[in-house]
């Protein structure tokens, strides 16, 4: 499934659709250049998911996490700073993965192995007149 969003008031809808169509996976991995958007849609998908006040990315900390009413624990992951994989050990990479909860991994590439198989590779794209297009793909 692919999105194409022509500016950020479009996000809202985008972010609903989305989670209408995959809310019941629980692993999507973020892919895209610097500044292309990956957080942004990411925070409009926790606000669409009853999240009142995401604290954007968790560039340094590595993980935010949330309680949503309707979704249950929900992580956010920035692991743009990761220096090497065992430095997720320390934040329970095995509890975001794999413990019930929805993990929104930016950089994902960083941990490639450690992801589970059925998690949804989500490529955010800039184009020349600077609209996105997001591309799901299983």
């Amino acid at each position: 499934m692919n999105f194409h969003l022509s500016d950020i008031t479009e996000l809202p809808a985008a972010s609903k659709q989305f989670l209408d169509e995959f809310g019941h996976r629980k692993c999507f991995a973020f892919k895209g250049e610097m500044g292309s958007g990956k957080t942004t849609f990411i925070l409009s998908v926790l606000k669409a998911m009853g999240i009142q006040d995401p604290d954007g990315s968790p560039t340094y900390s590595l993980v935010n996490t949330y309680e949503s009413s309707m979704f249950g624990k929900v992580y956010h992951l920035d692991l743009y700073r990761l220096k090497d994989i065992s430095e997720t050990y320390d934040i329970g990479i095995e509890e975001v993965l794999y413990g019930g909860g929805i993990s929104f991994i930016e950089w994902p590439e960083k941990i490639e192995s450690l992801l589970p198989e059925n998690t949804l590779t989500v490529s955010v794209t800039v184009l020349e007149d600077q609209s996105r297009t997001i591309n799901c793909e299983a």
